[in-house]
């Protein structure tokens, strides 16, 4: 009776000491602000990756060299999504400009990621902003940073995403979970002719 009630118990502190653990993921996983400044998401790299572009740019006139963007969303969104085709309040997407080399080492083709250039997060939080969604543009050790004006992301993420604010167009594993919702919107693959 004894060895069962320790038994009992052991497998119970397991679960309570698990769904903390799980409990605080999610907590850092979520929007957190000093003021009005969304505090940088440390650990972003540790969430669910979803894509990676080279060379992706949204203004015409842009020319500089290309970058590598890589785009990260923490696990507890990323199931929702895949189990609901939303994005639920609180999500945060993490999207980091790393430099682009094509000489390094023994690489005779192609190119490779090095140096973090800027850190963006957009955030979904119905509470904090009137729109629900807002951006943030982190330089490399900035530990805040406050959301962009509505005319700098905002308004190019409402009309050209296909899942509510966010680019799943380019995210190819998350596209057709969102075409088996019904939350895909495929205007977002039309390509809009340069002006």
């Amino acid at each position: 009776m004894k060895r069962e009630f320790l038994a009992a118990a052991a497998i119970l502190s397991c679960v309570v000491i698990g769904s903390s653990i799980v409990a605080s993921g999610q907590n850092a996983s979520k929007p957190q602000y000093a003021a009005n400044s969304l505090m940088r998401p440390e650990g972003y790299r540790e969430w669910v990756y979803l894509s990676s572009g080279l060379g992706m740019n949204y203004n015409p006139t842009a020319g500089g060299p290309q970058r590598f963007t890589n785009v990260f969303v923490p696990q507890w969104a990323y199931r929702e999504f895949i189990s609901t085709g939303k994005w639920p309040d609180k999500t945060m997407f993490a999207l980091e400009d790393r430099a682009a080399e094509s000489k390094g080492s023994i690489n005779k083709e192609g190119h490779f990621q090095t140096d973090l250039i800027n850190l963006a997060v957009e955030v979904k939080d119905e509470s904090k902003f009137p729109e629900k969604w807002a951006y943030f543009g982190f330089s490399e050790n900035a530990k805040t940073a406050e959301a962009k004006p509505k005319q700098d992301c905002w308004q190019c993420h409402n009309e050209h995403a296909a899942v509510e604010n966010t680019f799943v167009q380019f995210y190819p594993t998350l596209k057709p979970i969102a075409q088996k919702f019904g939350t895909y919107r495929k205007e977002a693959e039309t390509v809009t002719p340069q002006h």
